[in-house]
């Protein structure tokens, strides 16, 4: 059966890109300073610089007409990119991507967004793209993963400025179902870097959240697939989605969101989960948060 993205989940991606990126440009145009330090190793016009990026990047990949970045080498290094490597290309296409100055940032983010949203409203919400790694992913996981960006580095700005980031839990969770599993729906490419050392035998872990669907996903095999529900599993992680996010990207640590209870890890074998994770995981957290 092929995969379907369910019209209440394109709908609610849509409006979120719309009002994440509506709230991302608030940030840079009400007396942002951009030489603040927004993480340890990048300025808020720097974070802003690669959102936009991004942003530029998806239009590319909409839109037949749109020119490609002014990055070179930029397609080989995506095709190759996976989850340790993804940090290096995002400083590789900063270098070649000057524009700092946040009014500036903030119309050509809204110009782009205005973009995305014009060109896939008349695409099917389950058209894939060819993104990072070589991976599938349709374009609604592509919006999934914008808004995505746009609320975890709005956090970092917010911070940097001492201003409010409310992070809906409903928007936050179109990143995991939307985006992440709808991958592993299709197709992962060399995203997810499976040379890592491997547990000996297959560990299963079952994700859910009261705003997405269960699911169960299975490393062995050096491969990462999805699993039918009724399978038995090794872990069961529960989680709040935005808060969840910010853990996954490094922004808070795990002790911090297991505190809160933000994510509940339980099951028969939750010992097995840092294996697991070793090659299930995001990309690093070199960007943590610039200290106070």
């Amino acid at each position: 059966m092929s995969y379907v993205v369910p019209a209440q989940r394109w709908t609610l991606a849509r409006t979120a890109l719309r009002l994440s990126s509506d709230r991302f440009r608030c940030l840079l145009t009400v007396n942002s300073d951009p030489t603040a330090m927004a993480t340890r190793d990048w300025t808020v016009a720097d974070s802003a610089a690669h959102v936009l990026s991004i942003a530029m990047l998806y239009v590319t990949l909409v839109e037949d007409a749109a020119p490609p970045l002014p990055v070179p080498d930029l397609g080989a290094l995506l095709a190759a990119a996976n989850v340790d490597t993804v940090a290096d290309v995002n400083d590789h296409v900063l270098r070649h991507f000057p524009e700092r100055d946040p009014g500036r940032l903030a119309d050509l983010l809204d110009e782009a967004t205005d973009t995305i949203l014009s060109v896939t409203a008349q695409l099917p919400p389950e058209t894939t793209v060819r993104w990072l790694g070589d991976a599938r992913v349709t374009v609604c996981g592509l919006l999934a993963h914008l808004v995505n960006e746009l609320l975890v580095h709005g956090w970092d700005l917010a911070r940097a400025m001492r201003r409010p980031w409310p992070m809906p839990d409903e928007h936050a969770a179109l990143y995991w179902d939307q985006f992440f599993l709808g991958m592993l729906q299709h197709d992962y490419g060399v995203l997810l870097n499976t040379s890592l050392p491997m547990p000996k035998r297959p560990i299963a872990v079952r994700f859910s959240s009261a705003y997405t669907p269960s699911a169960t996903i299975v490393l062995g095999d050096r491969r990462v697939r999805l699993a039918p529900p009724d399978d038995p599993v090794d872990v069961r992680v529960r989680f709040r989605p935005a808060r969840f996010n910010l853990m996954l990207f490094g922004r808070t640590s795990t002790a911090v969101a297991a505190l809160r209870r933000d994510v509940v890890i339980g099951g028969p074998r939750p010992w097995r989960l840092p294996a697991f994770l070793r090659v299930v995981h995001m990309p690093n957290a070199r960007l943590a948060p610039a200290g106070r």
